[in-house]
C-alpha cells in the first residue's frame, strides 16, 4: 500500500511537472519565431530601403544623362561659349566655320573653333586634353627660366601625374619620360604628351564634333545670320 502510495505521488507530479515543460518550451518556440519574424522584417525593410535608395540614385543618372544629351545635341546660342565675352555679338562668318573642317590644326588656330571643340569635349567629360594641349602651346612660350621650372611642375600635376585632377589618358612610358624631362625643363620637355594627347584628339574627338550637333547648329547660325 505504501508503495502504491509512492507510485500515486509521483505519478501526480510528473503530471503536474510535464505542462510546465511544455508551457516553457512552448513559450521558447514563441520566442524565436518572433525573432526569426522580426530578423526578416529588417532584413526585408533593409532591401526595400536599398532598393529604393537605387531607384532614386537610376533616376538621376537618368536624369544626368538626359540633360547631359540635351547639352550635346543643341547649340541654339553659341555666343553663350564665346572665349572672354559670352555677350558679346558672334562674329564669324560661315566660311571661316566651314574650314574647321579641312584639318585639325585650323579648328585649333580659330579661338571660335577653339571654344566650339571645349564645348564638344565637356559633353563627353574630355575637356582636359585640350586644356592640357593649350597649356602646353602656353608653357613654349615661356622665356624666363624659373618660371619654366614652375611652370613645368604645375603642368605634370594637374595633367601627367598618376591620379592628377585632370589626367589625360598616355602611357606609363611618356609619363615617365616626360617626369625626367622636368627635372632638366625646356620648351620642349612635353612635346611627346602634347603629341600622344594630339593625335587622340585628331583620331578620335575631332571627327565627333564635325559630326555633332554643336558643330551642324553653329554652321546654321551663321547661315541664318547671313540671310
Amino acid at each position: 500500500m505504501y508503495q502504491e502510495a509512492t507510485d500515486s505521488v509521483v505519478q501526480q507530479g510528473l503530471s503536474e511537472t510535464c505542462p510546465s515543460s511544455t508551457s516553457q518550451t512552448q513559450a521558447a518556440t514563441a520566442v524565436r519565431t518572433t525573432k526569426r519574424q522580426s530578423l526578416c522584417d529588417h532584413t526585408l525593410g533593409k532591401d526595400l530601403q536599398s532598393t529604393r535608395t537605387g531607384q532614386r540614385q537610376n533616376r538621376g543618372m537618368r536624369t544626368r544623362l538626359g540633360c547631359l544629351s540635351h547639352k550635346s545635341d543643341s547649340c541654339s546660342d553659341f555666343t553663350a561659349i564665346l572665349p572672354d565675352k559670352p555677350n558679346r555679338a558672334l562674329k564669324l562668318s560661315t566660311e571661316e566655320a566651314t574650314r574647321w573642317a579641312d584639318s585639325f590644326d585650323v579648328l585649333l588656330s580659330h579661338k571660335y573653333g577653339v571654344a566650339a571643340f571645349r564645348a564638344f569635349l565637356k559633353t563627353e567629360f574630355s575637356e582636359e586634353n585640350l586644356e592640357f594641349w593649350l597649356a602646353c602651346e602656353e608653357f613654349k612660350k615661356t622665356r624666363s627660366t624659373t618660371k619654366l621650372a614652375s611652370k613645368a611642375q604645375r603642368i605634370f600635376e594637374e595633367f601627367i601625374d598618376v591620379q592628377a585632377p585632370r589626367e589625360v589618358n598616355i602611357d606609363f612610358q611618356t609619363r615617365e619620360v616626360t617626369r625626367r624631362n622636368i627635372q632638366e625643363p625646356s620648351p620642349s620637355c612635353f612635346d611627346q604628351a602634347q603629341g600622344k594627347i594630339y593625335s587622340l584628339m585628331e583620331k578620335d574627338s575631332y571627327p565627333r564634333f564635325l559630326r555633332s550637333k554643336i558643330y551642324t547648329d553653329l554652321l546654321s547660325q551663321t547661315q541664318r545670320r547671313l540671310s
